[in-house]
């Protein structure tokens, strides 16, 4: 009976410690980063993720939807012109084909944020970013044949440019790791569009 007392004992310490161990452990070190998947939770589950984003992350979002609507409004300008060259058409369907996707799915990252997805405030950036003004807008427009196919190349590489820059700015300071990924696949595709486009104008 000693020994069978003594076991249960021994259990019960051995238990109390065990418990008692895991709950300093979380309490002090909940602070100090003893949790990883509490902080970082990039493995835990998508929401994790997503709530996981700064400033950054949310300015590259917010600048880079207007960005890209106007690139798919020039590549629909010039799908829909005639005597257009083929090597700027096919470019241009890539780009839309490229460029839409992403609009949607930076507008699902501001929603999941909780933050401001109305970028009609910002048409300012006419000239900024690389965006084109009204009066580029409207010169393509009026554009036909191998004069309409130079303009796109010429204004789409500066639009190119633009995007680069503050892709590689979310690259640079981003934190959400979707949004950082997105910034360094634009500034991969876009870099190599850009070299295709100047290819494309030494042609025309």
């Amino acid at each position: 009976m000693k020994i069978r007392t003594a076991a249960t004992a021994a259990l019960a310490l051995a238990t109390a410690l065990t418990l008692a161990g895991c709950a300093g452990g979380t309490g002090s070190g909940s602070d100090s980063g003893s949790m990883p998947g509490m902080d970082h939770g990039s493995s835990s589950s998508p929401s994790a993720v997503m709530a996981d984003f700064n400033d950054a992350d949310v300015m590259f979002a917010q600048m880079m939807i207007p960005h890209h609507q106007q690139a798919v409004e020039m590549a629909d300008m010039i799908l829909a012109k005639d005597g257009i060259d083929e090597g700027v058409l096919t470019l241009a369907e890539e780009i839309k084909a490229a460029q839409q996707p992403e609009i949607e799915q930076l507008q699902g990252w501001l929603e999941e944020w909780g933050a401001d997805s109305d970028t009609d405030s910002m048409d300012g950036m006419d000239h900024g970013g690389g965006m084109m003004s009204d009066e580029d807008m409207q010169s393509l427009d009026a554009a036909t044949g191998a004069d309409a196919s130079r303009l796109f190349l010429e204004q789409m590489t500066m639009h190119h440019e633009g995007a680069i820059t503050m892709a590689q700015d979310e690259v640079d300071n981003g934190q959400n790791a979707d949004a950082v990924a997105l910034a360094q696949t634009i500034v991969e595709t876009q870099t190599a569009e850009i070299a295709t486009m100047q290819e494309l104008l030494a042609q025309l």
